[in-house]
């Protein structure tokens, strides 16, 4: 069994982001020469996601909205975590779309179902954070 490992950085230029990283995550998969097994992909601060849904701008738009109805990011002093920070609602909107996606491999390919593509989901951003990809298999 073979065993494959890379970090992706990201840097936002706004708060939130969703970014597709489907393109890379096929770059990785060909260079770990893995035909068969698992990917794991996993965002690695608590303030950010990786999630699989449709790459429409409309439904990334909605999802912005209900995520800020959820869990509004003003006014900051509505939240007891922000004694300390102002992201609160970003621990909560990660919570929501949550950390990690498991992907099969199979033929040396993602499967994804139709219309399916893998976003990195940044709640927090402006700084530089990491997403880990892990690939298992022959």
């Amino acid at each position: 069994m073979k065993s494959y490992r890379k970090e992706l950085w990201f840097n936002t230029k706004r708060r939130r982001e969703n970014i597709n990283i489907t393109g890379q995550l096929q770059d990785c998969l060909r260079e770990s020469d893995i035909k068969e097994g698992i990917l794991l992909c996993n965002a690695m601060h608590i303030t950010a996601s990786v999630f699989i849904n449709d790459n429409e701008i409309g439904l990334h738009n909605d999802f912005e909205r209900w995520l800020e109805k959820l869990a509004p990011e003003k006014p900051h002093s509505q939240y007891a975590h922000n004694d300390y920070e102002d992201n609160a609602d970003a621990h909560l909107k990660r919570q929501i779309m949550g950390r990690e996606v498991v992907i099969a491999v199979t033929d040396g390919e993602l499967d994804l179902g139709p219309w399916e593509e893998i976003f990195y989901g940044e709640y927090d951003g402006m700084r530089q954070k990491r997403v880990l990809l892990k690939i298992i298999g022959e």
